[in-house]
């Protein structure tokens, strides 16, 4: 034999020595079940009405979504969506923050949401319709002039 087969065979009992102490298990108990985000999509990275789903756009309920957990259609992250903004409306970047998702998933499941009608979207007032600075100052002026 000679000493490249030799080599060759020692790897090869190296490998199946450490795939014999290897746990058998890729992740411990404390991790929970892992479930990648384009499951949680069924591996969809767009939605009908993403156009709209900018990161400031706020998510409001619709009075139908007042109990989401009964749908079985809904996975548990588009009823925790709702329940959170239940409380108080959330924009697509407080969402993905406080269910530590990435904001493309986040995204799709919202316009999942709005196309079953639990949910609409309001996007605040672009910079270019707001009133100029100077107009309202001047308005002031005038009030303070009365």
């Amino acid at each position: 034999m000679t000493d490249a087969d030799q080599r060759a065979q020692d790897r090869t009992a190296d490998r199946s020595a450490a795939a014999q102490t290897r746990p058998q298990h890729w992740f411990d108990a404390d991790a929970g079940p892992v479930v990648r985000p384009y499951a949680m999509t069924r591996g969809r990275t767009t939605s009908a009405g993403q156009h709209r789903l900018d990161l400031i756009a706020v998510v409001v309920p619709e009075p139908a979504a007042d109990d989401p957990g009964r749908d079985q259609t809904l996975s548990p992250e588009h009823v925790e969506i709702v329940e959170r903004c239940g409380d108080t409306p959330q924009s697509i970047a407080e969402l993905a923050a406080g269910l530590d998702l990435p904001v493309g998933v986040v995204r799709v499941l919202v316009g999942d949401l709005v196309a079953d009608a639990l949910v609409h979207v309001t996007r605040p007032v672009p910079p270019a319709e707001l009133p100029d600075e100077s107009l309202l100052r001047e308005v002031i002026n005038g009030l303070r002039a009365l």
